[in-house]
């Protein structure tokens, strides 16, 4: 399949996620907001439109623009989430139409790439923003700018995912369930001294965070082989962890009791029993299947109470990436190959996490288990840059976010889909948030008779 195939078929598969998002409520969900974490979906349908045309149409393009008049509706920046009800937003068929308009322009843009060349279009970008002709060459090298697109345009199809898991009334949307255990798993594994090469400098349509690929030297440590279940949250929470301080930290405990924190989100309790809202169902909590729904604060405080930690982000990618056999860095835990669905619960296939041991194809060389898909896993690492960063195609990206209050996520989730998720990628959110589908898995340090 020749790139321009490869872009073209990547945009229309995202496209049909889109609208099977969108399609599946009427126009009066549509423009509901059904949480002030989060936008209206016919936002989120149009801003991905706006997106598309800012970069592909415009800026690679070069072509005059579709709705110039609406891009400020659609700078994420300009609006809070629970603002963008107020705005004058294109009402569900005027969004379905912006963003049809916008795909026929940008599929006319992509007709320009040279089917001879695997690498540039036969002509260069001359973008309307003004960018240097360095980033009009990188913006087209490998088709980044339909890959940035694609990934954009998948991250908020994830996040109106989110959107319909806070819907109240009853289930739209449907999916197979998830596979079942094929393999025990338990306990931690020993992850020896050592550097090992953290981020990327070679893969073709990662973001600028994920960039440069540089040395990280990681002390041994312990890490769990799968995620925290159900059953082993549920436990903390039966040993009074949410009212015992001692598990806390001090912003973690304040924000325990002004959120009036008692399980994760969408947890209710029947009798002895666990049942979640999940997606419009009232279904009982699966015991062996990763706990999602938990904000950074919940993860830290259970690895506390464990006797644990939460891995940092160099502990987390070298337990995903690390080959000790080879001493190089794998894309994915289990090679260098693209997500099959026998590796990971990723692109929506299901809508919940699947039970630990369901993925042993995907496991690592040290045979740590579902790190990629079923839920982000929060790590105890701030976002900050990597040495060498430069920000690309632009600082509002990850730059304006490096020092913020943010906790990095790792690995993506069943809502994650396979083009925006690999072992480089980063996630960050505030660490109140859960209204993600986050998780976490624990580490600790290695005692020196461990590390001999």
């Amino acid at each position: 399949m020749s790139l321009r195939e490869q872009v073209a078929a990547e945009l229309e598969r995202t496209r049909l996620r889109s609208a099977g998002l969108t399609d599946a409520v009427d126009d009066a969900d549509l423009v509901r907001q059904h949480s002030p974490l989060m936008s209206p979906l016919v936002w989120d349908l149009a801003h991905v439109g706006n997106q598309e045309e800012l970069w592909l149409v415009r800026d690679v393009g070069g072509r005059e623009p579709v709705r110039q008049d609406i891009d400020h509706l659609y700078d994420a920046f300009k609006h809070a989430r629970r603002d963008r009800p107020q705005l004058p937003l294109l009402g569900p068929a005027e969004a379905r139409a912006y963003v049809a308009a916008v795909r026929d322009k940008a599929l006319d843009v992509l007709d320009r790439l040279d089917p001879s060349s695997p690498v540039a279009f036969s002509s260069g970008a001359a973008g309307s923003s003004g960018v240097s002709p360095d980033s009009a060459r990188r913006l087209v090298q490998d088709g980044f700018a339909f890959g940035m697109i694609v990934q954009h345009e998948q991250q908020h199809d994830e996040t109106m995912l989110a959107t319909h898991q806070l819907r109240a009334g009853p289930p739209v949307l449907s999916a197979d369930p998830p596979p079942q255990a094929r393999a025990a798993v338990g306990g931690d594994v020993l992850v020896p001294a050592g550097p090992f090469d953290m981020g990327t400098s070679t893969e073709a349509w990662a973001l600028d965070n994920e960039r440069p690929a540089h040395r990280v030297d990681v002390a041994a440590y312990r890490i769990d082989r799968a995620p925290v279940t159900n059953a082993q949250y549920a436990a903390f929470i039966d040993a009074g962890g949410y009212d015992d301080e001692r598990w806390w930290t001090a912003d973690g405990w304040r924000h325990r009791l002004s959120a009036s924190l008692e399980a994760p989100l969408h947890w209710i309790r029947d009798g002895g029993d666990w049942y979640a809202r999940t997606f419009g169902r009232t279904e009982p909590v699966v015991p062996g299947a990763p706990v999602v729904h938990v904000c950074f604060h919940e993860a830290q405080a259970y690895a506390t109470w464990a006797g644990r930690r939460l891995p940092t982000e160099a502990e987390w990618e070298k337990a995903a990436r690390h080959d000790p056999a080879t001493g190089r860095s794998r894309r994915y835990p289990w090679g260098d190959d693209d997500p099959a669905p026998r590796h990971a619960n990723l692109g929506q296939r299901h809508l919940a996490p699947a039970p630990v041991g369901a993925y042993p194809d995907g496991a690592s060389p040290l045979g740590v288990h579902q790190l990629i898909g079923d839920v982000w896993e929060w790590v105890d690492s701030d976002f900050q840059p990597y040495p060498g960063f430069s920000a690309f195609p632009y600082r509002e990206y990850s730059e304006v976010f490096f020092g913020g209050d943010y906790k990095m996520l790792r690995g993506g989730s069943f809502g994650t889909d396979r083009a925006a998720c690999r072992g480089t990628f980063r996630n960050w959110d505030h660490p109140i948030r859960r209204q993600i589908f986050s998780g976490f898995r624990t580490a600790r340090s290695a005692t020196a008779e461990e590390s001999a």
